[in-house]
């Protein structure tokens, strides 16, 4: 049949078609796209007791329309992700129901009873004691399983191949890694921060430790990864009393720097605490950074003596983890910079009454992230960043 646009009314149909659904007469639909890029539904039965979520990859940018061309692929990178992620973190990602790589549509698990992280951060109310360590494990598992200490060669050939995912690592190159700090369309800026845009596009050393970066993001081939890791792609709540951490849309997924998908958790991290500092909210912001790279750091080691490759050693494992530490630092800068005067702006900062104090406070932190990540050596290295007066 071919690829279909699916629109709202199309959804019943479809889902019984694709024996997710049986009962045509007993199924309500709604769109609730929310993302830049794809269309999402949410199908439920008149009781209230099942409902599924149907995501498809357009072929154009979703808030841009066909001026913007995307190709649909993206989804398959999305489905090889979620197949490698139920491997090894199960429960902290939707349950997928199934793949249609026709239609580009994943029909996956309802998790419109949590909440994104972002949201739940901008009202005020704390990350709590589980959020940052899940996701830390998480790209742990991810990491360690889809890289050589974790897989066979031939299998990891075959992943890196599989993997390529070029329209949407194009984006991050040019978007995060390198419009802001030129003169570009996609730019933009609160007029308190223009004169910091002017300098950082002046700044040699800065742009030449982001082109380091940028280098590293399109050749440093480790494992695979989520590729758009930030506090809009993690949701939270709870379920029967306990906390519930789930992590979605990774249609950026590729093989590339385990420090990326770190990197944009940090940036994310700090900027929600820039944001809570000038609302008087501080809470448990402070910690989010050391709770992840400890769970990270802390999995990835137990997970070391399992490796394929012994020839690895012990040694190895602590120079391979402090080159993960720096590059994702550096990255988290990128992060920063790019979601303050480069292109898709946090709601961290632009919800704010006043967001000069805090996007300019941000955008410094990100600087010294980027040019002395080599000299950061620990997460209490980063907070006396932080805690500069500015």
């Amino acid at each position: 049949m071919g690829y279909r646009i699916l629109e709202t009314g199309d959804i019943p149909a479809y889902l019984r078609e694709r024996g997710h659904w049986e009962d045509l007469d007993d199924i309500a639909v709604r769109e609730v796209s929310d993302g830049n890029v794809n269309r999402v539904f949410l199908a439920s039965d008149a009781a209230g007791t099942r409902s599924v979520a149907l995501k498809q990859a357009l072929p154009w940018v979703r808030v841009a329309g066909p001026s913007w061309p995307l190709s649909p692929d993206r989804a398959n990178a999305e489905a090889r992700a979620y197949e490698q992620l139920a491997k090894v973190a199960p429960d902290e990602i939707p349950a997928i129901h199934g793949y249609d790589p026709e239609n580009y549509a994943l029909v996956m698990e309802d998790l419109s009873d949590l909440e994104v992280l972002r949201t739940v951060l901008n009202a005020g109310a704390s990350y709590g004691p589980h959020t940052s360590s899940q996701i830390g494990r998480l790209v742990a598992r991810l990491a360690f399983s889809t890289s050589d200490f974790g897989m066979p060669s031939a299998e990891r050939k075959a992943l890196i191949a599989a993997s390529v995912n070029p329209e949407l690592c194009k984006i991050t190159e040019d978007v995060v890694l390198s419009e802001p700090y030129i003169e570009h369309e996609h730019n933009h800026w609160h007029e308190g921060v223009a004169d910091l845009a002017a300098q950082f596009r002046a700044d040699v050393r800065l742009r030449t430790e982001v082109a380091d970066l940028r280098h590293v993001f399109m050749t440093s081939a480790q494992s695979l990864l989520h590729g758009d890791l930030h506090s809009g792609s993690v949701m939270v709540g709870t379920r029967e009393g306990a906390p519930v951490v789930r992590v979605f849309d990774p249609e950026f997924s590729f093989v590339g720097p385990i420090g990326f998908d770190l990197g944009l958790y940090w940036a994310n991290a700090l900027v929600s605490e820039e944001r809570a500092r000038t609302l008087g909210r501080l809470t448990d912001h402070a910690d989010q950074l050391r709770l992840s790279w400890e769970a990270f750091e802390s999995e990835f080691r137990a997970l070391w003596p399992t490796r394929v490759d012994t020839f690895f050693d012990d040694a190895y494992l602590d120079r391979f983890l402090r080159k993960v530490w720096t590059e994702s630092l550096g990255f988290a800068g990128t992060e920063i910079i790019r979601r303050i005067i480069g292109y898709a702006h946090l709601t961290d900062l632009t919800t704010l009454e006043d967001p000069v104090e805090a996007s300019r406070r941000a955008l410094l932190i990100g600087r010294e992230l980027i040019v002395r990540r080599a000299e950061l050596a620990t997460p209490d290295d980063v907070r006396a960043v932080v805690a500069t007066d500015r």
